[in-house]
């Protein structure tokens, strides 16, 4: 028996006629790069994700040390990120409990990690 879902409905504009962000809102500005957003910001923000993603492309490999949340510091070999930043894969986790061949750490959790070049 097949079950019925429901049909989620966004609410109607501020129109009436449209349904989403009201084309004057900040939001919607800020996602269209209208006024509130100017070239240089959006320069500045290029940059550091080219050297997140450059840091993240130099620890693959590496021995890295990364403090968690709760106070705990964790050693692993750095693996890769998923793309959106969601977590870090890594080989050899040593922690206070033991070893893990492989591991995912939420990058929620982590607050730091480190790596000698």
């Amino acid at each position: 028996v097949p079950v019925p879902v429901g049909v989620l409905r966004l609410p109607r504009g501020p129109d009436g006629c449209s349904r989403g962000f009201s084309p004057s809102s900040p939001r919607f500005q800020a996602l269209l790069g209208g006024p509130a957003t100017t070239t240089a910001t959006q320069g500045a923000r290029a940059t550091l994700r080219q050297r997140y993603l450059r840091g993240l492309a130099a620890a693959r490999g590496r021995p890295t040390r990364f403090c968690l949340r709760t106070g705990v510091r964790v050693d692993a070999v750095f693996g890769a990120a998923d793309v959106e930043a969601v977590a870090f894969q890594v080989d050899a986790l040593r922690t206070p409990l033991g070893v893990q061949a492989a591991a995912l750490l939420r990058c929620a959790d982590v607050l730091a990690y480190s790596f000698l070049l």
